[in-house]
Formats: C-alpha cells, sequence, structure tokens
C-alpha cells in the first residue's frame, strides 16, 4: 500500500501473547484497546462500525479490501462508531459509488478510532480461532505483553450497554401497535424494521423501570442487540421480567441471552464467536435453514434453561449453539440472530412479522 496524506505512519497490533503486527495507521492517530474479533462479511462495514455491539472491541475483516464503496448517509447502525479500532488487509483510499461521500480513513478521522491497515487478518482469524479470546492494543509503539494485560483488566467487568443505550426517552410515531424498545444498544434496522411494519414506538434506556414502561401502555416489547457481557445485567433481569410477564416480547440478540438470564438461565463465552452474514441456523418446528446475519460473542447455555419455561426454537447449524428461545406458555420468544440484518441477508425478516401477530393476537382477547 502506498502511503497517503491520510496516514500517520507505521502502527502495530500488540497481543496479550506478546504477538505484534505491523501496518499503517489511519482514521485518528490513538491508541485502542479492546478484544480482537474477526468479521467474516464481504460486505458491510459501515454497518459493522456503527453497530453498538461492537463496543470496547476491535475488529479484523477477513475480507482483503475494505472501504471499496466508502461510507454514505444512510447504512449508519447508530450515531457514532462504539468500535474502539478496526484491522485490514487492503484499506481502499479511494473509493468508488454514487452514494459514497466520505472513505472509510476519513470516517474514523471524523469519529476518533484508529485503522490499522496492511495486516495478515487471516493469521489474526487463526490466532483468535486457536486460542479462544484475545486482546490488543493498536498503537504507534510495541507495547509489552504486561501493557496490554493491564489494559485488560482495567476493563473487565464494566458493562458496556450504560455507554450505548439511549438517555432519554425518544418517541417515534406510527399508525400500528404500540412497541417499547428497550435500547441494550440497538441497531437502528431494529427501529426502522418496526417502523416500516407502521408500528408505533418508544425507544426507553437499558434501565427505564417497569413502571416507566407500564405507564407507556404498550402493545408489546423488543430488547435489542448490544455489546458485552450479558451476565453484567442480571441486576436489571427481575425488573425487565415483569414486563415480559404481561406483554408479547421479542429478544435479539443480546435481549434473546438477557430473556435467558430472566427465567434462571445462564450464558457463557464462546471460543471466538459468530460475526459474519452467512452464519445457517434451523427452525426446529419445521426444519427449514435459514442464513443469518450474527453478532455475538456469547451464548445461551442450553442445558442451564428451565424446561418447563424455556424451549430452544433455533440452532446454529456449525456448532449446535442455541439460536432461539420460546416461551412454553407466554407469547415471548427470542432469537440470536439478526432479523433485521444490515449486513447480511434478509432470509428471517419474517420473526418482526410473528412478533406483530403475536401483539394483534394478544389484543384482540
Amino acid at each position: 500500500m502506498s502511503r497517503d496524506k491520510e496516514d500517520f505512519g507505521t502502527g502495530y497490533l500488540t497481543l496479550e501473547s506478546g504477538e505484534v503486527f505491523e501496518g499503517t495507521i489511519y482514521g485518528a492517530p490513538v491508541s485502542g484497546f479492546g478484544e480482537v474479533v474477526f468479521h467474516t462479511g464481504m460486505t458491510g462495514y459501515q454497518e459493522v462500525m456503527t453497530d453498538p455491539s461492537f463496543a470496547g472491541q476491535i475488529v479484523s475483516f477477513t475480507y482483503p479490501l475494505i472501504g471499496n464503496y466508502g461510507v454514505n448517509e444512510r447504512d449508519f447502525e447508530a450515531a457514532k462508531p462504539a468500535l474502539t479500532g478496526m484491522v485490514v488487509s487492503e484499506l481502499c483510499l479511494e473509493p468508488s459509488h454514487y452514494e459514497s461521500n466520505k472513505s472509510l480513513a476519513e470516517i474514523a478521522a471524523q469519529f476518533g478510532f484508529p485503522i490499522l491497515a496492511g495486516i495478515d487478518t487471516r493469521t489474526i482469524t487463526k490466532r483468535v480461532r486457536q486460542n479462544g479470546p484475545v486482546f490488543g492494543v493498536i498503537s504507534d509503539r510495541v507495547l509489552t505483553p504486561e501493557e496490554v494485560i493491564a489494559q485488560r483488566y482495567k476493563h473487565a467487568k464494566k458493562s458496556l450497554v450504560a455507554n450505548v443505550s439511549s438517555e432519554k426517552m425518544i418517541r417515534y410515531p406510527g399508525s400500528g401497535e404500540h412497541v417499547v424498545l428497550v435500547d441494550l444498544g440497538m441497531k437502528l434496522s431494529i427501529l426502522h424494521s418496526l417502523l416500516a411494519l407502521g408500528c408505533r414506538v418508544t425507544v426507553v434506556p437499558f434501565d427505564a423501570s417497569f413502571a416507566q414502561i407500564k405507564a407507556l401502555q404498550p402493545d408489546g416489547i423488543v430488547f435489542s442487540n448490544g455489546p458485552g457481557d450479558p451476565e453484567h445485567l442480571l441486576a436489571y433481569c427481575s425488573e425487565w421480567r415483569k414486563s415480559v410477564e404481561l406483554y408479547p416480547t421479542l429478544g435479539i440478540c443480546l435481549g434473546h441471552q438477557v430473556l435467558a438470564l430472566m427465567y434462571g438461565g445462564q450464558t457463557e463465552k464462546l471460543a471466538y464467536g459468530h460475526r459474519g452474514s452467512n452464519h445457517p441456523v434451523k427452525d426446529l418446528e419445521t426444519g427449514k435453514v435459514y442464513m443469518t446475519s450474527q453478532n455475538h460473542g456469547y451464548v445461551v447455555k442450553e442445558e442451564s434453561l428451565d424446561k418447563s419455561k424455556l424451549e430452544v426454537s433455533y440452532r446454529n447449524v456449525n456448532d449446535g449453539s442455541v439460536e432461539g428461545l420460546r416461551h412454553v406458555s407466554l407469547p415471548v420468544f427470542s432469537v440470536q440472530y439478526h432479523p433485521e440484518a444490515h449486513p447480511g441477508p434478509s432470509d428471517t425478516s419474517h420473526i418482526f412479522h410473528q412478533f406483530l401477530q403475536s401483539m394483534r393476537v394478544v389484543g384482540a382477547k
């Protein structure tokens, strides 16, 4: 890669193992610490960049060329990125697309995070797959393993949801059912999917009380995606369950995991997570397999579930992990994958229609 006025010279990704990857820093000349994760999508870097679920993470892209179609105004999943850095093999500095108005490097500079380019991202992927969760730092100097580990402990056991959730209630008009969307770090595509169905939506902060939600008189509740360890949110689960017991509910990604926690289930960290746009899941009721968009590092432990309350509805074809839950007697269900996609296939957009139907059935009683 040729040097360009947008770069800041040589940069390094130092892993806690002591392994160092040397490249060129673009975006912002700041240090970025986080869990190093890999994303397998061929496209969608703008949506990944602005997905709040990536808060506190350095995202390494397995696809070799990133940035070739630039960044546009309509594909943002949040007002600003929450990730701490990007690692790419080749960064395109002269994008070509009729909707593009900035390059990825320019956007990174605007929002203040580093992009480390010229890296063998496939080797990074192998390290994560072989060694499990890996933490690292993007910097303009090589760090010692002790410095990286110190950063890891500094950020340990901090819930990331509070950093990305809405700070106040936001109302969106619609002519249909009223949905309260509990913002755990939601992608805007979830909101847009509900609005496209005609729903009236009220977005509430993650720590909104049951009394506050009940006062809104919703027809249904959605718990969104979000970042971090779901068990850091255990303190809120008893309050959330009061709402779930009263209204039709849909949980997505982190929302799916906290639904399991509400009913006494447990979660655990995957060896290297599911992040990409081509993950197959099987509907256990119909036997049909869907291609899904996913972004998560934790899963629900199936053996921890109270089978008298929750049953598994979807399963990951590749590793058999839990991809969906359904309450045995209430209009409550959840999915680990992203039915709103963006990026990825829209094969499972019917999930929103199922949720809409559950609200209508309950409302007709």
